[in-house]
């Protein structure tokens, strides 16, 4: 059997305290959708088209620099997630504990700059919410996405309040956790340009792995390259609806919810290889305040289904997870994906 990405309307499920009528459908059918694959589709989302727009802009330009101009915003060590990371310096699939080639994509990572005071006076908020890596170039980039910040991070708010609902949660049950998550935006370029080498065996545009933190909203071209994992074991293609995000949960909600709700794993083929030769993602993670403690949630176990995964706080399993891909090694954060890459990688030699 086939699985399609579900696509759900959210325009009407109103907010946390004032439910809109359509909030218990769009919260059951999310329930579903988590539940097998894990992704899902939103349509009404609220994020203006005007900003996209300009947010594409920006990114185009700063992707269309010489090579040498946009090594000048590297990070100052692998560990910081921010500033420019060039094509073939990261390998995802570290992540989930299988090396492989180096990914074709080259991506520019942010944060906020809206951090409150007596969460940037921890001992550890240099590690969490590092300075932003900005071009000086480009003088509309770091106000646009930062404006693109703000309200992708209104639309995950929205979004965590009707997991809560569909979890039989307090309402800010998400919002508590969340005061000051440790959010990301990277923005992803893969593209095949003249003269560039032909892809080693098994490398991709992006190594399969699964997402970190809660959950992860995707804006995406609408061109072929990101493919998950079916529940049968193999891989699906997987292109945004016109005017959709994209949205899949992360290892920290698959926890949290005992894998009631699946941490898909998903890569991206070479740019080139669906005929596509440039595909373009903008990827926000809202991972949680670094502080929240992650354990089993009481509606998602019972005596027959007890606890599958030890407690965690949602910062210390983030380093573990990010520090693998970027130093080639093998992560040692707690995985959720279980056997399930194998069986893919497994299903996809089987049909070649």
């Amino acid at each position: 059997m086939v699985h399609e990405v579900p696509v759900i309307d959210i325009s009407g499920i109103g907010v946390a305290g004032d439910p809109g009528p359509g909030r218990a459908r769009a919260a059951a059918e999310l329930d579903a959708a988590l539940g097998t694959l894990g992704f899902v589709q939103f349509a009404g989302h609220g994020v203006p088209d005007d900003l996209i727009g300009r947010m594409q802009d920006v990114t185009a330009a700063f992707f269309a620099l010489p090579m040498e101009e946009k090594c000048r915003w590297l990070p100052p060590d692998p560990s910081v997630n921010r500033g420019y990371a060039a094509k073939g310096t990261e390998a995802l699939s570290y992540g989930l504990g299988a090396d492989s080639p180096p990914d074709l994509f080259e991506a520019f990572n942010y944060g906020p700059e809206d951090v409150p005071a007596d969460v940037l006076a921890h001992p550890r908020a240099a590690d969490f919410f590092p300075t932003n890596v900005w071009p000086d170039n480009l003088p509309e980039f770091r106000s646009v996405l930062l404006e693109y910040l703000v309200a992708v991070r209104a639309l995950a708010h929205r979004v965590t309040g009707l997991f809560a609902t569909a979890l039989e949660l307090e309402d800010d049950f998400f919002e508590q956790r969340t005061s000051h998550s440790t959010d990301v935006i990277r923005v992803i370029n893969y593209e095949r340009r003249s003269g560039d080498p032909a892809p080693l065996e098994r490398q991709q545009g992006m190594g399969a792995h699964t997402d970190y933190g809660i959950v992860t909203m995707l804006y995406a071209d609408p061109v072929p390259g990101l493919e998950i994992v079916d529940p049968d074991g193999s891989w699906l293609p997987v292109m945004p609806e016109p005017g959709c995000y994209l949205a899949n949960i992360g290892d920290l909600l698959a926890q949290w919810t005992n894998d009631r709700w699946k941490s898909n794993i998903h890569r991206v083929a070479p740019p080139g290889a669906g005929g596509a030769l440039r595909r373009r993602s903008v990827a926000f993670f809202h991972d949680g305040d670094h502080d929240a403690l992650i354990e089993c949630l009481p509606t998602c176990t019972d005596a027959h289904n007890p606890p599958r995964y030890p407690p965690v706080l949602a910062g210390d399993h983030l380093v573990g997870k990010l520090l693998g891909p970027r130093t080639l090694t093998v992560s040692d954060a707690v995985s959720t994906a279980g056997d399930r890459l194998v069986r893919a990688e497994a299903g996809s030699t089987a049909g070649q």
